[in-house]
Formats: C-alpha cells, sequence, structure tokens
C-alpha cells in the first residue's frame, strides 16, 4: 500500500478541521457540564482497578 499523495493529505486535514468545527458546540457543552458535575472518582477507580487485576490475573495464567 503506498503512502497518500499531497493532495490527499491536504484534503484529509481539511475534512478533520471540518469535523472539529461541526462539533465544537457539543464539544463545548459537555466540557461545561463535565466542570459542574460532582467528582465520584470511586465511581471511576473501582470498575479500572478491576479491570487491572483481572488482566493481570490473565497473564498470570498464561505464565
Amino acid at each position: 500500500m503506498e503512502s497518500p499523495g499531497w493532495l490527499e493529505a491536504i484534503l484529509a486535514g481539511i475534512i478533520a478541521i471540518l469535523v472539529i468545527f461541526w462539533f465544537r458546540g457539543g464539544i463545548k457543552a459537555t466540557m461545561e457540564q463535565s466542570r459542574n458535575a460532582p467528582k465520584d472518582w470511586k465511581g471511576a477507580i473501582i470498575p479500572l482497578a478491576g479491570v487491572v487485576l483481572f488482566v493481570i490475573l490473565l497473564i498470570m495464567m498464561v505464565r
């Protein structure tokens, strides 16, 4: 597979910029809601710790 030409790279960049501008309002509203949301780190850390422990368990079982 050959690398994209310069025109394709420019078009991909333009499309990426347009998508960012298109979603800008939604991103702004989401950031504002996240600032005003209560901070519940326990609700996020407990499942993440469970996943990490499960992955460690799987790695130990393979060895």
